[in-house]
């Protein structure tokens, strides 16, 4: 029992109860109420404006006035003809992120845990986070340089040892190893410091025992890094594969842009709800209620995922698990 003193008059409470917890780690509570807040003011708050996919939403009635119609918004989604195509593109492109960038991430991690200069390292580090803070805009302009069919750095080159052009703009099946690349180009960096992070919080003592028992660099890595560092790389695959069901909006918009010629393996979910709920075109014509009811279907079908995704890895090891 917890007792606290208020205005003369002993107040008691129980070790489980949330007033106790409070109480007991204030100091711990206080600082995380920034975090606290931002996530109740930008994330929860919000999730109030869920009503707008069950409802045919206008400007003048509001949310909470417009006309209640059930779910005929999630109709446009689910019998559309394109329904398949851009679920596969989603579900294939983000599974060939969440493996490629996590092998990457963490292999960049080892080498630079391996990296006895500081400054060598520094420089490293910062190179490799510099594509982070690039916009996707920029990079869709630097991928146009890099594969225009006429004036493109990769058809020159080819051009310039005899071989022909590849029009890159016109071959669906190059574009998910190219948006894979560039995926990896751009976040290896910053995945990069949060596996690093982890690498430098491991007991050291537990190197130098290995190292008195004669174990060679790859043995360290294979029998203590990677082990240490599993419950990060899972944890973060998990909140990857949460989110497997929203594609790199940002990325593919701009690398893609609307060439059709592509889209049979590069349109993923969010890219066409985006053409289809534009105000000047698609089978929506700008309609707000649709485009919440795509973004709840995309919640909710993500929320299966982690699920089921963190049932199977608390099947396998329960310390391992989100929740």
């Amino acid at each position: 029992m917890q007792t606290v003193l208020k205005k003369n008059k002993f107040i008691s409470f129980k070790k489980d109860s949330l007033v106790y917890d409070l109480l007991k780690n204030k100091s711990l509570y206080l600082i995380g109420l920034p975090g606290i807040i931002y996530f109740l003011i930008f994330a929860y708050l919000p999730m109030v404006g869920i009503i707008i996919a069950f409802k045919d939403y206008n400007v003048m009635d509001g949310i909470f006035g417009s006309k209640f119609i059930g779910l005929k918004n999630f109709e446009f989604i689910v019998q559309s003809n394109d329904l398949f195509r851009i679920t596969f593109n989603t579900l294939f492109l983000n599974t060939l992120f969440i493996v490629f960038g996590t092998l990457s991430q963490v292999g960049i991690s080892l080498l630079l845990n391996e990296v006895k200069s500081t400054l060598f390292k520094r420089i490293n580090q910062s190179l490799l986070l510099l594509p982070y803070f690039i916009s996707w805009v920029i990079v869709g302009v630097i991928g146009y340089y890099l594969f225009g069919t006429e004036t493109g750095f990769l058809n020159t080159l080819r051009n310039a040892i005899g071989l022909d052009s590849v029009e890159w703009y016109s071959s669906p099946q190059y574009w998910p190893l190219i948006l894979t690349f560039t995926y990896i180009w751009k976040w290896v960096g910053y995945g990069s410091i949060i596996y690093l992070s982890a690498i430098v919080g491991i007991d050291q003592q537990i190197y130098e025992s290995a190292q008195i028992d004669g174990c060679n660099k790859w043995q360290v890595i294979k029998y203590i890094t990677i082990p240490s560092i599993l419950p990060t790389i899972i944890i973060m695959v998990l909140l990857a594969v949460g989110r497997i069901f929203y594609g790199d909006f940002g990325m593919v918009l701009n690398m893609v842009k609307s060439n059709v010629l592509v889209f049979s393996t590069t349109d993923i979910i969010d890219t066409y709800v985006y053409r289809s709920f534009q105000g000047t075109g698609g089978q929506a014509g700008g309609n707000i209620g649709m485009g919440s009811a795509a973004g709840v279907l995309q919640s909710v079908m993500g929320f299966i995922t982690i699920f089921v995704a963190n049932k199977i890895v608390k099947k396998i090891e329960k310390d391992y698990a989100l929740f």
